[in-house]
Formats: structure tokens, sequence, C-alpha cells
């Protein structure tokens, strides 16, 4: 591993990350369990001082997939968390609106356009 960042977030607890990708340098994806979601942003918006940009989501034949991106601007690199809601009838994650008011508007969005309910959001 050759990102102090990504080695901290892997460190957190042993197993949650599942699937590591590096795009390059500056681009890192990390696949966990939606279970694991809201200990992992908390983590690393909150103790590592990463900022929050967006996040996106893709509907895929079985499975809705959601991605978080986050932004190290100190060293210019995004990570991004790559977590599966479920089925579009089924698809279910927690919320991360109690961790940052910046999380509601893009799960409200996620919500409207590919039916992602986020257990726990305030609206």
């Amino acid at each position: 591993m050759d990102n102090p960042t990504v080695e901290k977030i892997l460190s957190l607890k042993n197993g949650l990350v599942k699937e590591t990708f590096k795009k390059n340098d500056r681009r890192w994806y990390l696949t966990i369990d939606k279970k694991d979601l809201p200990e992992t942003a908390r983590y690393m918006f909150k103790t590592l001082g990463l900022r929050f940009s967006t996040a996106s989501a893709i509907d895929l034949p079985d499975d809705t997939e959601i991605l978080y991106h986050f932004s190290d601007d100190k060293t210019g690199c995004v990570i991004t968390l790559r977590v599966f809601a479920g089925s579009r009838d089924k698809a279910v994650m927690p919320s991360l609106a109690p961790i940052a008011k910046a999380f509601e508007w893009i799960e409200r969005e996620i919500h409207e356009l590919f039916g992602v309910d986020f257990e726990g959001h305030p609206d």
C-alpha cells in the first residue's frame, strides 16, 4: 500500500474493506458492506478530515451500486467507498445524514432517481 490515508482506513477494523482497487496514485476504490458504511464514513469524514464530495449510483441488473466519493485535499487523492444497496425493488442503505448534513441532499436524489431507501434519513 502506498497511500497513508488508505492504510488508515484499511486498519480501521480487520476485514472491513472487502476489496481495494487503485486506479492510479490519486484514485482509490474501497468495497465495503453496507452495514459498515456509517462507521467507515464517520471515520473518514470526522477523524481523518476527508471532504465528502458527492455520491453516485449505478443501476446494475441485480443490484444498485452506490459510490461515496471523499477527497483528501492535502494529497489530492479521491477515495471512493463502493457499497451495494440491493436490487431495485429492495434497495436499502443506512443514511449518513446523522453524520453530516452534507449527505442529506444526495441521499434524497438517489432515492428519487434509483428508489434506494435510506434508513434513518430525516426527510
